[in-house]
């Protein structure tokens, strides 16, 4: 299975990075390709994992894509990766996003991967020893399966960070606010777990 990971270079999402290491026929992008060059790829790879920052709206470009704009993937992509059934889509509010455009694959909501973003929420007791135990369990965890079915994937990811989470209350947040989307033949508009 051909992987196209989509991860905008930014030290802040670093930590992201274990999640496609044992990926093989992978193709990474960082930066440097327009969004007509990206779409190119999306219809050449059999699956498309998206990592970094981003919205409701999609994933942020970082300024790392030419005349992309503020979005590397948005709106603009969705009928590509609606063809795909494998996606992972891993940034703040990602699931707004997958959900509103009726796509399919593993994706996190609001996910707290910062201090400031923790205090935002409320998080006050964060700090950096629990946030990069957070972020470094996630992307194991991810990694460990990343090449199993989503469904697997999922149920695994929940399982292995759920312990964690109850120790971890930045673990705790972001947790909650993982989800699967499984391909259905009618349309729906929720998630489940």
């Amino acid at each position: 299975m051909s992987t196209l990971i989509i991860h905008p270079q930014d030290s802040t999402t670093n930590f992201l990075k274990p999640i496609y290491a044992l990926i093989q026929d992978e193709t990474v992008i960082t930066g440097g390709i327009t969004k007509s060059e990206l779409k190119k790829l999306i219809e050449n790879h059999d699956r498309v994992i998206m990592l970094g920052h981003g919205s409701p709206f999609g994933l942020l470009s970082v300024g790392q894509f030419p005349k992309a704009g503020n979005y590397i993937v948005d709106y603009s992509m969705v009928d590509l990766l609606s063809q795909k059934t494998d996606n992972i889509y891993i940034w703040c509010h990602a699931d707004k996003f997958v959900k509103m455009n009726r796509l399919k694959g593993f994706c996190s909501g609001m996910f707290n991967s910062e201090v400031s973003e923790a205090f935002s929420w409320g998080y006050f007791v964060a700090n950096t020893k629990l946030i990069d135990e957070s972020n470094d369990l996630f992307a194991e965890t991810v990694s460990k399966y990343v090449n199993e079915p989503l469904d697997v994937l999922y149920k695994n990811v929940l399982r292995e960070y759920r312990v964690l989470s109850e120790t971890n209350p930045i673990a705790k947040f972001n947790l909650e606010r993982l989800y699967f989307k499984e391909f259905q033949t009618q349309p729906v508009n929720y998630f489940y777990r």
